[in-house]
């Protein structure tokens, strides 16, 4: 999926723009076991209440694609030889009617997901009549019907009892105890939206901690291969840069590497393509021919980078860069450095003792107290 049609889907998520007709899931204790499920009509819900509940299932299509969400891709064969591919499409062309899919899909999760307390299980069902645009350019009913379940699975965290004041009778009552619904840490959309259009060969998937793709649900729901979460491309990623270059790391070296893909992250901005930004290993090996490393050391890399990533893989810089930070520590001492300005601070060598040099010619403060350099 592109940024612009995850956009185009997330903006579905308001009352006055879904078709969504019901709120269907369970909610699970601490021992896993299925303590209610839920059937709840939206036309029942106020309009407060309906927003609050869009909210949390459009968390499960939030963050950023390649780190938070993640395209995953089924084989060709998946919608006649994949049980875990039928549920999908099951609970999707029934609309969440079908009970038994229901059920079944509700135990394939609880397998899969490991919370210390309790948690919700949620799904909903839209139809989205996708609008295209006449030669005018005014937007036009299309025939293309997407229709698609989004899945979210919420923490359940409870509410002390206590005193809550009234406004309305400017008085304090005592509350029971309450459960609160959490944002979802895990959820996804089936099927994915690619070219303004169904892709069941394709889903999105959500994981709230970028650390943590959660493996065991990512297998037991989809069947598919564990794809690396961005803590782990950005692991192999730096590993990839110290063991081909050896000493020739240096910080000029790594500097550059970060500054050359900001200047790409950047210029795909301005080009404003739909297509998110995408880095292969013939990429990567141009960053670090322009950064000056020798040739013998970009093939090292590239043979590293295949070994970790696999053949013909391709990373988003998010993942492996943060373009919006730069910082500079050891282990008694962290600098954070405006990217923009990576030009002040250098490392120079005097008298044996390696120094990290920062240039300062103005507001130096220290504990917010502004000092002069003498």
């Amino acid at each position: 999926m592109t940024e612009k049609e995850l956009r185009e889907i997330k903006r579905r998520f308001r009352p006055d723009k879904n078709n969504i007709l019901s709120l269907r899931g369970c909610l699970v204790n601490s021992e896993k076991t299925i303590i209610a499920e839920i059937n709840q009509p939206m036309a029942s819900c106020s309009v407060t209440d309906s927003e609050k509940i869009l909210s949390i299932m459009k968390k499960a299509i939030s963050g950023s694609l390649g780190t938070n969400l993640l395209d995953l891709e089924f084989p060709a064969e998946a919608p006649t030889t994949s049980e875990k591919h039928q549920l999908l499409s099951d609970l999707r062309g029934s609309y969440l009617k079908n009970e038994n899919a229901l059920k079944y899909f509700y135990q394939k999760v609880i397998e899969s997901v490991h919370f210390e307390g309790s948690f919700a299980i949620l799904l909903a069902s839209d139809n989205y009549d996708v609008f295209s645009y006449d030669q005018s350019g005014e937007k036009s009913d299309s025939s293309e019907i997407f229709s698609y379940i989004i899945c979210a699975v919420c923490p359940v965290k409870p509410l002390d009892s206590g005193l809550c004041y009234r406004e309305y009778d400017t008085s304090f009552r005592s509350i029971e105890q309450q459960s609160l619904l959490c944002p979802p840490e895990l959820g996804f959309m089936f099927p994915a939206f690619d070219n303004r259009a169904a892709n069941i060969y394709g889903t999105l998937y959500y994981t709230k901690n970028v650390s943590d793709v959660h493996p065991e649900f990512i297998e037991n729901i989809f069947g598919l291969d564990l794809p690396m979460s961005a803590t782990e491309q950005k692991q192999s990623f730096d590993s990839c840069l110290k063991e081909t270059l050896a000493d020739d790391c240096d910080f000029d070296v790594v500097r550059s590497v970060h500054d050359q893909i900001a200047e790409m992250v950047q210029e795909h901005k301005d080009q404003k393509q739909e297509e998110p930004l995408k880095l292969s290993k013939k990429d990567l090996k141009g960053v670090l021919e322009y950064c000056g490393v020798e040739e013998e050391k970009v093939e090292q890399f590239g043979e590293k980078f295949e070994e970790q990533f696999g053949k013909n893989a391709e990373v988003a810089p998010k993942s492996i860069v943060d373009v919006k930070k730069f910082q500079v520590s050891t282990p008694d001492v962290s600098i954070k450095v405006n990217p923009e300005r990576t030009d002040l601070v250098s490392t120079q060598v005097i008298n044996g003792v390696r120094y990290i040099m920062i240039r300062a010619n103005e507001g130096v403060e220290v504990n917010g107290v502004n000092i002069d350099i003498k």
